[in-house]
């Protein structure tokens, strides 16, 4: 738990893009200050400095992570909503016909006496691993930007937009992503201190 609550955070800070004060700010970050990203109240964002001497490809890398982190994050935030309200797949998760529902909520699907079993995580792994390498990437090369996984495939008339309304649709995703980072950290704290959460319920 510690290590995913150590890897939100730092997804979170990698590189939301308040200002840099004085003459300390060095060419290349004021550089990055037109970035997407770069909203108010915060501006340019980044507190750990990961950003200090960096050039475009750090840059890149630093946003394609947050943007894996901030989608993993809205994914799971909305797992939780969902499955704690009721909602489960049908059918069976094994050959011994257990149910989906017959498995807890949150971390205890994880980790517990009634955790998912280790072959059944194996599994998800797995596949979270064909994702990354295969599926979840700029497979041709052709993306606009950092994240953009459409690879000719998926675009739902992107390319028809303005750049106005592009820059604006991937601000929202960045920060409903940078929101659901601190929002499922908020639910994994909550859950070990068995809190009772608006919406969510009792964790």
């Amino acid at each position: 738990m510690k290590l995913a609550i150590l890897s939100l955070l730092a997804g979170a800070a990698a590189a939301f893009a308040p200002a840099q004060q004085g003459a300390s700010t060095s060419a290349l970050s004021a550089s990055f200050e037109n970035e997407v990203g770069v909203q108010v109240p915060t501006g340019f964002f980044d507190p750990l400095n990961l950003l200090e001497g960096a050039d475009q490809a750090r840059f890149d890398r630093l946003r394609y992570v947050e943007l894996k982190h901030g989608r993993i994050a809205q994914l799971a935030f909305l797992g939780q909503i969902v499955t704690r309200n009721g909602i489960h797949l049908g059918g069976s998760i094994d050959t011994a016909g257990h149910a989906f529902s017959s498995y807890p909520n949150g971390l205890a699907a994880l980790f517990g006496p009634d955790a998912i079993p280790t072959a059944g995580i194996f599994q998800m792994l797995a596949f979270i691993g064909f994702l990354e390498l295969k599926v979840m990437k700029d497979v041709k090369g052709t993306g606009e930007f950092p994240g953009d996984f459409r690879n000719g495939f998926l675009d739902f008339g992107w390319g028809s937009q303005s750049d106005e309304w592009k820059k604006s649709k991937r601000s929202i995703e960045l920060n409903n992503g940078r929101a659901a980072m601190m929002g499922i950290l908020g639910l994994m704290v909550h859950e070990k201190l068995g809190s009772v959460v608006p919406i969510v319920g009792q964790l």
